[in-house]
């Protein structure tokens, strides 16, 4: 049975608070990054929710300012590469065009996770009051907010403020960053209560003096206090009330295949032509797993995967050469020859370099790490070196290095 992507976040803990002397990179639509095959735009696109109109415009800036490629992050955002230095003014006109960049001042911080298959009208609510709201400019462009049904798929992505539910009784828990506890509020109110505890973090931050992006950056004596954080939006009109101890309900990804009325498409390593995503017509939910839900039963390209025992499941990438500077390899290409050999219980995510981006939540993954004349393979912090001609029986060597603590972490 393949390990869906990616798996449940270990706990981990910051000996030191982190310090920022400076705001994020982070690339937008609007800021964009120089890499090595041209410049970089990330296009945000809250809960992954676009209409026919926008998917067409972001197929045809692709091939107007760029390489004819989309790539999907995992963030459930659309990046657009090979872009030319002067292409700035007029794919802003196009995005701008469909509703893709709504507020200028604001595109970078709409940073949105939603569950795929649930109702879109809270992802619209808050992402509305954050596109009106000058206040939360000052978000920086890695600040996560997470709109998860109840299930526990998005709440498990490390968001820094999440929305869980309503219940049946119709209440939603907010809970900031990876606390314990929460705020119980009623549905209606929820998105209203996410960018309140948007501003309480600018608030800490402020205080701190750190310039922290995320709330598990804030130093301890700065850091959110749920219960008070529920007391404050009361007196602002929300009622809200503790729980102490609030569920973490966690759900996998959804497969490849066919839900309800809906196709799961995954994308190879979250990267399609304009062509494969032409495919998919009408309205799209791009995921945070680098897969696209589709309405309907359209007739995708073969290279795209709707089989649900794929082993394209089981194997995540960074970018590698040629697109950044930084790699020791082209690991999309070193993946893709060994794909079938990927396949296992546990997932297998491929880095071009030390800051291996992009890499799976928790522990429970293979790190295969380019080294400059092979790989070094960790699972469980035991490593297998190999070259690159003996990636098959590499990967089978570090997955047999803790066999036991494999299958035993996979199962929990």
């Amino acid at each position: 049975m393949l390990a869906a992507m990616p798996q449940p976040p270990s706990a981990a803990s910051r000996d030191e608070p982190v310090i920022r002397d400076r705001g994020d990179a982070c690339p937008g639509a609007l800021r964009l990054h120089a890499a090595d095959d041209g410049f970089l735009a990330r296009v945000r696109i809250p809960g992954g929710l676009l209409d026919a109109p926008q998917a067409a415009a972001l197929a045809l800036a692709a091939d107007r300012f760029g390489d004819g490629h989309l790539e999907l992050t995992s963030r459930g955002n659309v990046q657009l590469r090979g872009l030319g230095e002067e292409c700035g003014g007029g794919l802003a006109e196009l995005l701008d065009g469909v509703g893709l960049l709504p507020a200028p001042a604001h595109e970078r911080v709409r940073n949105i996770v939603a569950t795929p298959l649930a109702d879109a009208g809270p992802v619209r609510a808050l992402d509305a009051l954050l596109c009106a709201d000058p206040r939360v400019t000052a978000l920086s462009g890695r600040f996560l907010f997470a709109v998860d049904d109840g299930r526990g798929d998005v709440a498990a992505l490390d968001p820094d403020i999440t929305l869980l539910g309503p219940d049946a009784g119709g209440r939603t828990l907010l809970r900031l960053g990876a606390a314990r506890d929460a705020v119980e509020v009623a549905e209606a109110d929820a998105p209203r209560a996410a960018l309140m505890a948007s501003h309480r973090f600018l608030d800490a931050v402020a205080d701190a003096g750190t310039r922290a992006w995320r709330i598990a950056e804030l130093p301890p004596e700065h850091a959110l206090d749920t219960a008070e954080f529920g007391e404050w939006i009361a007196a602002s009109g929300i009622p809200a009330g503790y729980v102490p101890d609030a569920p973490r309900p966690y759900a996998p990804p959804p497969a490849p295949g066919v839900h309800a009325d809906a196709l799961c498409v995954l994308i190879p390593l979250g990267r399609l032509t304009t062509a494969q995503w032409r495919t998919m017509p009408g309205e799209l939910r791009i995921t945070p797993w680098r897969s696209i839900v589709v309405t309907g039963a359209p007739d995708v390209d073969p290279g795209l995967v709707t089989d649900p025992d794929s082993a394209w499941r089981s194997v995540t990438a960074c970018t590698g050469r040629p697109g950044c500077a930084k790699s020791l390899a082209d690991v999309r290409a070193d993946a893709r020859a060994v794909v079938a050999d990927a396949r296992g219980s546990l997932p297998v995510h491929w880095s071009g370099c030390e800051r291996r981006c992009g890499h799976p939540r928790g522990t429970q993954w293979v790190d295969a790490l380019a080294t400059g004349d092979g790989y070094r393979l960790t699972v469980h912090g035991r490593e297998v070196p190999c070259r690159t001609r003996d990636l098959a029986a590499g990967l089978t060597a570090a997955r047999n290095a803790y066999p036991s603590e494999s299958e035993a972490a996979v199962k929990k």
